[in-house]
């Protein structure tokens, strides 16, 4: 049987001198788009975890893809994250250099982000707001839940000693597999992936996504660039955060879909029949976008 796409893993030095795994899906035809995936925390792209860039080189957009530095094969302390703004520096320094193909530029650029991935590109998007045609957000974390985030006295405390004690577990760190994937063979596809976080590995800087989350929460209303957030209305995120985003960004093109029954990650981790349906909304949504921008740049 024909393959409808291709998929390549190149290494890549980021600005400290770190090798970062990248990964490229290309359809067998002239691509409709660009399309720009970021990971969330602890997760990772590589061959045993594909099938969200297959589906974009699949429905004829060329994906590319990017291990942040501790995730998956990209080097560093496993699912250790210092900086929340390295990342953000790596995706973009990777992204922007595939635009200068020669046979990409001018081609509609849009950003796809899952999770904590989610926040990478809100923050892409704030370096430079013109530069993206579009974004899509499944279940962003763009904001800690009031639920979840520590009292400010704990975070006064813990601002003074974030360096010397870095990798403190401030929030919940309970198993969330179950609740955030509706699939069982995926759960322990999930468990049984020993690049992707696990309990007894170091976790996000202590103050880190603390700090991200309350860079974006109050910034929301800048967000200009189309986008398309998704969630399931059940597990592990709360769908406030999502209609936050949709409420309070500014942009005049902006969709969200919460799906009734389906679990956090609706794009993996759910029964096949909703992972179709899921992506079959967000084709739609880029096909638009993308038949709009061509013909504006024509």
């Amino acid at each position: 049987m024909e393959l409808k796409s291709k998929y390549f893993e190149v290494y890549t030095k980021n600005s400290k001198g770190k090798l970062i795994l990248t990964s490229t899906w290309s359809p067998n035809c002239f691509p409709k788009a660009l399309v720009f995936l970021c990971h969330g925390y602890g997760m990772e792209y590589g061959k045993s975890t594909k099938a969200c860039g297959e589906k974009f080189a699949n429905a004829g957009y060329a994906a590319f893809g990017v291990n942040h530095e501790g995730h998956g094969r990209s080097a560093g302390v496993h699912c250790l994250t210092k900086k929340f703004d390295d990342v953000v520096n790596d995706c973009e320094d990777f992204f922007k250099s595939v635009c200068e193909f020669p046979e990409y530029k001018g081609m509609a650029k849009f950003l796809y982000g899952e999770s904590t991935g989610g926040a990478v590109c809100l923050l892409l998007h704030k370096k430079c707001p013109s530069f993206w045609d579009g974004a899509i957000f499944v279940a962003p974390v763009c904001k800690i839940s009031e639920k979840l985030r520590p009292h400010p006295k704990v975070v006064n405390i813990l601002t003074k000693v974030d360096d010397i004690i870095p990798i403190l577990k401030i929030f919940p760190t309970k198993d969330v597999t179950d609740s955030a994937l509706k699939n069982h063979a995926k759960r322990d596809t999930i468990r049984n992936n020993k690049l992707k976080l696990h309990e007894d590995k170091p976790k996000l800087k202590t103050m880190e996504m603390s700090r991200t989350s309350v860079n974006l929460k109050d910034k929301l209303h800048e967000v200009k660039l189309p986008f398309l957030v998704l969630q399931g209305e059940r597990g592990v995120a709360d769908p406030k955060i999502s209609k936050a985003l949709y409420e309070q960004a500014s942009s005049t093109d902006k969709t969200i879909k919460l799906y009734k029954g389906m679990c956090y990650d609706v794009t993996s981790g759910e029964t096949e029949e909703n992972i179709t349906l899921v992506f079959s909304d967000i084709m739609a949504w880029l096909d638009k976008r993308t038949s709009k921008t061509s013909f504006e740049s024509s």
